[in-house]
């Protein structure tokens, strides 16, 4: 938001000496934040008004003349190629040395003394946009210049003292200004000033005129229109409005218009209301303020046709919709070229419901942006004795007909009670009761103080949500006195014995294994599910959140699984790359409901911690893509210092729906199941459109696992002597599964170090319900080097065990 600070000195009288960059820095500290202040002056550097004497044409061109120009006590010739130049015209002059744009295009350039078609020429006589001020100075021909005749300025004038625009711009962020209603404009923000200055304020006019007649203005819905005033004026035009007013409303980002549409921006620029004139001839009948019915169309001004629902609330006449409350005028109220009489709007309509509306049409105007911030109904009397008062200096000859002020829901102020000793151990510092009896009502509180309670009845334009709390009292009463003014206390604490969070270090050590060794990458997304991707992981949603406004109709439940998600990160980076892996560690909601331990009354929805991650690779990459989801899982718990893990055959009842049939496993930790490894399986991949890709999945329930002890950790040594690898085939039946060969043949052997998988193979050379698995043993002592009688005499007990326990038979034989 752009604030004018000579617009600021019509409200509140600022001292001369205080400096732009101390009122920036105060306003920061205390109020708002802000971002930078620009002075108009310096567009117009060496810019200066002057007169022409006399116009002569140029010697070697037709289209140019040559201008005789008083620039302020001496005549130059300055040449020019303007269609409306004449003799005694005031025009804006730019010297050598100004910046401008030629003919309003591209960057702006150094003007210097030229020669053009052999005449010298001093300077540059200006178009409007060619110094920035077309808004101001619009032309419909090329080659227009300014015409500065009306001002009552010397020629060698600086141009910015000729036009009034010796001012300064800060620049207000508009974050800073969300919870603050009451300073979306100068008035507002002059009000602030002279808080913080303790100077007086300068009164908005009172309106006081006799009005003859009522205007027939009804409110049906009081909810969200809680005041509505209408005046009919007549005897108006579509004139401009005066320099001052157009100057203003296009020194803070807008475009002037005409006087009707000019003065209802300057309103609502000057006070923070918004207001709207409707043509009062293409009323029929009188004022409503309703329910949009579902199905009504309505044209807005900028062109666009809006198909409205109920929830929109909308300016009615007796026939149809012609304005969206709140948010923009329609095209048939609007001011048209020959309006004489209009209806002029100035109402209060709730937060919410604009917002609603303006989000749902994707319409954004200055109007909504102060309507979605809680405004006052109380402010409506300021901008009615504003209005009046402009009306009547742009139109002298206007009359006021008619009048309705309803207002069926009045605002409440607040009230709020603070401890005087809360007060002061908050702010770590006790201020004299007569000094925040002071500060409160330089802000406009209404303060009684007994005993140790500060009693405040807070303002009508701080009474929409800004104040509520002891708090908000207790920031009113910190950033009056100074932020700085607060000397930094240290935080007295004391530790009791060492922390060791092993949760969270747990949490850290997964995610930098995944992420370092594994060469997975993190992802994170929303908390919310798609329901085409819950139906691709084949879950239920009859424990799922449903969320009350959802962003999409299809993004209403609340995850329960990371699964649907993940697929659908997976379905999006399959456009890009080929091969990758993803995982996602986050909480997950559940809505069975389960006892609070502060409340036991209360009851709050299941949270828990889920991992989850997928690799994917070719088609043809299936065996090795489980094998390496597998391994991540089988690793993780050495890597992170946990419980270890295991794995176990999943019952057909207990798999996953999003699960292959037979490329899936059950993840276990002291035989309870937490988590699955699989692949995905063909159906759930067409389902999350996965096509032409492998994905193998691993999902863990993180709550589950247990980080070791300091204790239960185990110191190894590498190993001293050397260790051999040593591969056997052999052959088992289809049913016997690689956990069960793998625990049988490290049993009872202190020799066998390791056994890990190495192959799997079903061919002619393998009979029908048999496979081959190859094994490699790790094989070495503690204290000595293995002869090769001994490896050999290891690797036989080995196949021995496998051959009585699992009836496995060396390829071969």
């Amino acid at each position: 938001m752009k604030i004018s600070l000579d617009w600021l000195k019509d409200y509140v009288a600022l001292p001369e000496d205080l400096d732009i960059s101390k009122i920036a820095y105060d306003l920061t500290m205390s109020t708002v934040e802000v971002e930078g202040a620009e002075h108009l002056s310096e567009k117009f550097e060496h810019m200066v008004l002057g007169q022409i004497s006399e116009v002569l044409p140029h010697p070697n061109a037709d289209r140019l003349k040559v201008c005789r120009t008083d620039v302020g006590g001496e005549i130059k010739e300055i040449v020019c190629g303007g269609i409306n130049l004449r003799d005694g015209m005031k025009v804006a002059v730019a010297k050598p040395g100004a910046m401008v744009r030629w003919h309003g295009e591209g960057e702006p350039v150094e003007i210097k003394n030229a020669k053009l078609r052999g005449v010298e020429s001093y300077g540059m006589i200006c178009a409007s946009s060619e110094i920035g001020l077309f808004d101001l100075f619009p032309f419909e021909e090329d080659a227009t210049i300014i015409d500065l005749s009306d001002f009552d300025a010397a020629p060698g004038t600086p141009l910015h003292k000729a036009l009034g625009l010796d001012d300064v711009i800060l620049e207000i962020d508009n974050k800073s200004l969300t919870n603050r209603p009451d300073l979306w404009g100068h008035y507002g923000m002059a009000r602030e000033l002279s808080a913080l200055y303790d100077l007086p304020m300068k009164e908005l006019p009172v309106f006081t005129a006799s009005v003859p007649e009522k205007l027939k203005v009804v409110i049906d819905d009081p909810d969200r229109c809680t005041r509505y005033l209408g005046l009919k004026i007549e005897n108006v035009s579509t004139k401009p409005a005066s320099f001052k007013i157009q100057s203003r409303v296009w020194r803070v980002g807008m475009r002037p218009i005409n006087a009707l549409v000019d003065i209802t921006n300057y309103v609502m620029l000057a006070v923070g209301q918004p207001t709207h004139a409707f043509d009062f001839n293409n009323i029929a009948g009188g004022i409503t303020v309703r329910r949009a019915r579902s199905g009504e169309k309505l044209s807005l001004l900028n062109g666009r046709e809006l198909t409205l629902t109920g929830e929109d609330l909308v300016i009615a006449d007796d026939e149809e919709a012609v304005a969206l409350a709140g948010v923009m005028g329609g095209s048939k109220d609007s001011i048209l070229e020959k309006t004489t009489n209009v209806i002029l709007e100035i109402a209060n309509f709730t937060s919410l419901g604009v917002r609603r509306t303006s989000t749902r049409f994707d319409v954004r105007t200055e109007a909504s942006i102060r309507y979605e911030k809680g405004m006052d109904p109380q402010r409506v009397d300021g901008a009615i004795g504003l209005s009046a008062a402009l009306f009547a200096e742009e139109f002298p000859e206007m009359k006021l007909t008619a009048m309705t002020d309803n207002y069926p829901k009045p605002l409440s102020q607040t009230r709020v009670t603070v401890s005087l000793d809360w007060l002061a151990r908050r702010t770590g510092k006790r201020l004299p009761e007569s000094d925040i009896e002071k500060m409160l009502k330089r802000l406009g509180f209404e303060v009684v103080i007994e005993g140790d309670e500060l009693r405040v009845v807070s303002p009508s334009w701080r009474s929409t949500g800004d104040i509520s709390l002891p708090d908000d009292i207790m920031e009113e009463v910190a950033r009056l006195h100074g932020y700085e003014n607060y000397e930094p206390t240290p935080i007295t604490t004391s530790f009791q014995r060492a922390i060791n969070q092993r949760e969270y270090d747990l949490e850290r050590g997964i995610r930098e294994y995944l992420s370092f060794r594994c060469g997975m990458r993190e992802i994170f997304t929303y908390p919310w599910m798609k329901d085409e991707f819950i139906a691709a992981a084949a879950i239920s949603t009859e424990d799922a959140l449903q969320i009350a406004t959802p962003p999409a109709p299809t993004e209403k439940y609340v995850r329960t699984s990371n699964l649907p998600n993940l697929l659908e990160a997976v379905a999006k980076n399959l456009r890009f790359a080929d091969a990758f892996a993803l995982y996602e560690m986050t909480q997950i909601f559940f809505g069975r409901d389960y006892t609070s331990k502060n409340d036991p009354r209360e009851k709050l929805p299941l949270q828990k911690r889920s991992l989850a991650g997928a690799i994917t690779d070719r088609a043809d990459e299936y065996p090795r893509l489980f094998r390496s989801a597998k391994g991540i899982v089988e690793h993780m718990a050495r890597n992170v210092h946990m419980e270890p893990l295991a794995f176990a055959g999943i019952q057909p009842g207990n798999r996953p729906g999003w699960a292959d049939e037979t490329a899936c496993l059950a993840i276990t930790k002291n035989d309870v199941v937490v988590g699955c490894v699989a692949l995905l399986s063909k159906k759930s991949a067409l389902s999350a459109g996965i096509k032409q890709a492998a994905v193998a999945i691993f999902e863990l329930d993180v709550d589950a696992l247990k980080p070791l002890d300091s204790r239960t950790n185990r110191f190894s040594h590498l190993p001293e002597f050397p260790q051999v690898e040593y591969d056997i085939s052999m052959i088992f039946d289809e049913k016997v599964t690689w956990q069960e060969v793998s625990e049988a043949a490290s049993k009872g052997q202190n020799l066998v170090k390791s056994v890990s998988f190495v192959d799997e193979y079903r061919g002619r050379q393998i009979p029908q319900g048999k496979k081959s698995i190859t094994l490699r043993l790790i094989i070495g002592a503690d204290d000595k080097t293995l002869t090769s009688e001994e490896i050999e005499k290891t690797a036989r007990a080995v196949e021995r065990r496998l051959e009585h326990q699992m009836g496995g038979t060396l390829r071969g034989e």
